[in-house]
């Protein structure tokens, strides 16, 4: 039997969590407005709360919701059976993703909303995304946490600057490949000398 009443309270939770991505991509993430979503959604601010038991609760379904959207990208992804290979491309696809969407690049991965922590739950699917590349760093004999921890800075920067100078453009989004050239070269392992 169909149990019409979570359907409905399904339908609406994710009509509050459509407007409140329409409004963190208008205000980013820390302007989020309760009385604005409300209004948006046609309810009283205070009816949120039979959906949502709290802001941050909403800060940490959209955390999910962006996150299950980067793991559905990497899983349709086709890559190369070159580990090289692969791991360029699922670096190009970080990159798309994270600079296609400025409001979701910082709630995903910048600390932009104070007291906000994703649950655990929410949490476990950004560490899903992250052992992806960590798999695809360790196929080259990548295995050192610092190896993550480069390629994760190279990237980010390389989104941060595309957001902070270029947000419609492409200049450093141009610059993947040859910053992954340069990351790779720098990390690959080397022979010890005698």
């Amino acid at each position: 039997m169909r149990d019409r009443r979570s359907e409905r309270n399904a339908a609406t939770r994710a009509e509050i969590l459509e407007a409140a991505w329409a409004l963190v991509r208008e205000e980013g993430p820390a302007g989020l407005s309760l009385r604005d979503l409300g209004r948006r959604v046609g309810m009283r601010a205070q009816s949120l709360y039979s959906y949502f038991d709290s802001k941050h609760a909403i800060y940490d379904a959209l955390f999910a919701q962006g996150c299950r959207e980067l793991l559905d990208r990497l899983a349709a992804a086709r890559f190369s059976d070159d580990p090289a290979e692969a791991l360029r491309q699922g670096l190009r696809l970080w990159v798309a993703f994270a600079s296609e969407d400025p409001a979701r690049y910082q709630l995903l991965f910048q600390r932009t909303i104070p007291g906000f922590e994703p649950s655990p739950q929410s949490y476990a699917l950004a560490v899903e995304a992250l052992d992806g590349a960590k798999a695809q760093l360790a196929a080259l004999g990548l295995t050192e946490p610092r190896h993550l921890d480069l390629t994760t800075a190279v990237v980010a920067g390389l989104v941060a600057q595309q957001h902070a100078n270029d947000p419609t453009g492409d200049r450093w989004i141009r610059l993947v490949d040859e910053a992954i050239d340069m990351l790779m070269d720098h990390l690959k392992p080397r022979r010890r000398r005698r």
